[in-house]
């Protein structure tokens, strides 16, 4: 019998950021005590399902969403709860605070949550001392990445280049996010002329980088599921043409299907069990638009093994979790595998 109902009832008695702040620094402790890290991997263990996207090869399909660990404080505690890749992030070049509080909701009757963040974070130099440490080799770390508040628009691929140089050797891989809907004109980002122009110039510069004797960095790129039709194929053309390896479909949406609770009038990205049906056609659109060539990894509304199945079966080769854990508890990784 699991416990996880009664710590999360204990959790949700707090505000959603605190509760947040409490699980990952427990986390965090966790992951660096030996023993309890060796203990942790013990509890959930589940068989090896392996899988290999982009030119890296991960333990099993499921990974953790960028969100959960923003500065990458602890993803050695996550390792050990079964995840094939953790994402760390979303990364700015500069601290900055994030969107004013409350910016956190949750919706417990949908398994949902609304969160209007804004990339709040130590910065980029902080996170790279956290990924320089020593970690299992069959843990694939990637890292998320985004421009800072006050960086403008017109200006925003200074940022992602400058990061890209950053992590380019620390990374497994990194993901552009371009959409966002809690920092003001980021996804802009995603419309076809400004997403050829920055994608075209990471490209670029990740040829110069890797041009020596360092090994290639795949890039992936996280598309908004409110996306139309010809916008999305529009995107994904563009990511082909500039030799990206894969897409994350998606992001959090600012619609509010399948939602009645009072907080959906709240601003910010919905994400949880609503979004799934979202991001299950995103894929499948994804698939029939680009006939496999590039990877796909499915996000959004995962919750148990058989919506992990429908999101693989749609087409896609990894998924990634956050809000399922947020309401399902530490053992939901073990549990999908098994149901796999």
């Amino acid at each position: 019998m699991s416990l996880y109902p009664f710590f999360r009832w204990l959790l949700f008695r707090l505000k959603p950021e605190a509760a947040h702040q409490l699980t990952l620094h427990a986390i965090r402790t966790a992951g660096d005590i030996g023993p309890i890290n060796t203990l942790l991997n013990h509890i959930y263990s589940a068989p090896n399902q392996p899988v290999s996207a982009f030119g890296l090869d991960f333990r099993n399909p499921i990974g953790l969403a960028a969100g959960y660990d923003k500065d990458g404080i602890a993803w050695k505690g996550l390792g050990c709860l079964g995840f094939g890749h953790i994402e760390i992030g979303t990364v700015t070049p500069k601290p900055q605070a994030g969107n004013p509080k409350p910016r956190l909701f949750r919706l417990p009757r949908e398994h949902a949550l609304i969160n209007r963040l804004g990339f709040p974070g130590s910065g980029a130099d902080f996170v790279l001392e956290q990924i320089l440490k020593e970690r299992p080799q069959n843990l694939v770390l990637g890292v998320n990445i985004g421009k800072n508040k006050d960086t403008p628009i017109d200006k925003a691929v200074t940022d992602y280049l400058s990061l890209l140089r950053l992590f380019a050797s620390h990374a497994d891989y990194l993901a552009i996010n371009v959409s966002s809907p809690n920092t003001v004109g980021l996804r802009r980002l995603q419309e076809k002329q400004a997403l050829d122009r920055l994608l075209r110039l990471l490209n670029e510069e990740r040829k110069t980088i890797s041009a020596g004797d360092q090994q290639r960095i795949p890039i992936v790129v996280k598309l908004s599921p409110d996306l139309e039709d010809d916008q999305l194929v529009e995107a994904l053309e563009v990511l082909m043409a500039n030799e990206m390896d894969g897409v994350i479909a998606g992001n959090t949406t600012i619609r509010r299907e399948g939602v009645s609770s009072a907080l959906a009038r709240e601003e910010g990205g919905l994400s949880g069990r609503p979004l799934f049906t979202r991001s299950l056609s995103m894929v499948e659109k994804i698939q029939k638009a680009t006939r496999g060539s590039l990877a796909v990894i499915g996000a959004g509304g995962i919750h148990d093994g058989a919506s992990a199945r429908r999101m693989l079966d749609a087409g896609a080769t990894l998924v990634q979790l956050y809000t399922g854990l947020v309401y399902q508890g530490p053992g939901l990784v073990k549990n999908i595998l098994l149901g796999l």
